[in-house]
């Protein structure tokens, strides 16, 4: 296929972050069925198109990132192009709790977080949690305990989503990728996924904290009773470990030269709300948000990018359709709202194809959409 030339896209005053082409990270969000997976696979085609290895990253449990590559994409990161650097993973939660060193096999803390006995109640299991109001337990948010109906290893508040944290931290360190990409899942699974970051550092302080208490605790036992030499404190190293990832994930999350948050929408009033609540809440963690996406907007493709030589796309007939003409007054509404509620942000227009988007042609057009 010939190489596409893109044109530019509406750019709403100043540039707040970097291009897909420059970040190291790029994650995509919004609700579900908007588009998120199309967008994940086309920049991560275009970047490793370009020669820069690539990891796309699906957190959604609904994992069409296989479907929408025509490919099976394993578990576990691996090449899934002979001809260019692109690698891919589905992360499936219960697969990713399994191998979770965080959490047994009860979903239960484990690692260097668990071996605490009935302490572990501090974190997720009994008592009133680690979070509080403002948490993601329950309907209040991360921190109360979740109710499995009773037993030994209750499960801890999004242990799927913690899981699938600890492999984002894992990918973050692979030497592999020069950049990754992040299909997230709909919205509701990606804040409570972001709010890790927040809870982990805070139960792994505690947990250092307990541990320093009992240390100096045996100190004065043994110094009573003629103790031997004190034995080296197993797990604070897990800990440190751990508490620096963390750090280095928020960091790199809030650095809007190395990570392009790019939300996604369609032009429908409903759609444009929901993705301003998502802003404010990712402005609330301090993630900034660089681009925003509204796909398939009723128009000709060449009024986004430069057509494909040769190529031909089926375009709604504005002229003699009038479901098409009604619609296309719904989604002008839409777009007119997404642009004031939106300025200062790039925001980038994919259109309304008449085929499924899937496979290397259509992901090339997209990705063109989002040059």
């Amino acid at each position: 296929m010939d190489e596409i030339e893109v044109e530019a896209v509406d750019s709403l005053g100043e540039d707040v972050g970097v291009s897909a082409g420059t970040a190291d990270y790029v994650l995509y969000g919004g609700k579900g069925g908007v588009g998120k997976t199309t967008m994940a696979a086309a920049t991560g085609l275009a970047s490793a198109n370009a020669g820069t290895p690539t990891l796309v990253v699906s957190t959604d449990p609904a994992h069409s990132l296989s479907d929408t590559y025509e490919t099976d994409v394993p578990s576990s990161p691996g090449r899934i192009r002979d001809d260019v650097p692109l690698y891919a993973v589905e992360i499936d939660p219960d697969e990713a709790m399994q191998q979770a060193q965080l959490f047994d096999e009860e979903g239960g803390l484990s690692g260097p977080l668990g071996g605490m006995g009935d302490l572990g109640g501090l974190f997720g299991g009994g008592g009133g949690g680690a979070g509080g109001a403002g948490g993601m337990g329950g309907d209040g948010g991360v921190g109360g305990p979740g109710e499995t109906g009773g037993g030994a290893g209750p499960m801890m508040p999004g242990a799927d989503e913690a899981a699938a944290m600890q492999l984002l931290l894992e990918y973050l360190d692979d030497d592999r990728f020069e950049r990754v990409v992040v299909d997230t899942a709909p919205t509701g699974h990606t804040l409570r996924l972001l709010e890790l970051p927040e809870l982990l550092d805070s139960m792994v302080g505690q947990m250092v904290q307990f541990r320093q208490q009992m240390s100096g605790m045996m100190d004065q036992v043994k110094g009573m009773f003629g103790g031997g030499e004190e034995e080296p404190q197993q797990g604070f190293g897990d800990l440190d470990e751990l508490k620096a990832r963390i750090e280095r994930l928020r960091s790199v999350l809030r650095d809007p030269a190395r990570t392009d948050f790019r939300i996604v929408l369609v032009p429908e009033e409903m759609s444009v709300f929901e993705s301003k609540r998502l802003r404010a809440q990712l402005d609330d963690y301090g993630i900034p948000v660089g681009t925003v996406v509204v796909n398939r907007v009723m128009e000709p493709l060449a009024d986004v990018t430069e057509v494909p030589t040769g190529a031909e796309f089926v375009s709604p007939n504005l002229d003699s359709c009038e479901f098409c003409q009604r619609r296309w007054e719904v989604q002008q509404d839409a777009l007119t709202e997404a642009q004031d509620l939106f300025r200062g942000h790039d925001v980038k227009r994919v259109p309304l194809f008449a085929d499924e988007v899937r496979g290397e042609r259509m992901l090339r057009v997209v990705a063109a959409c989002l040059e």
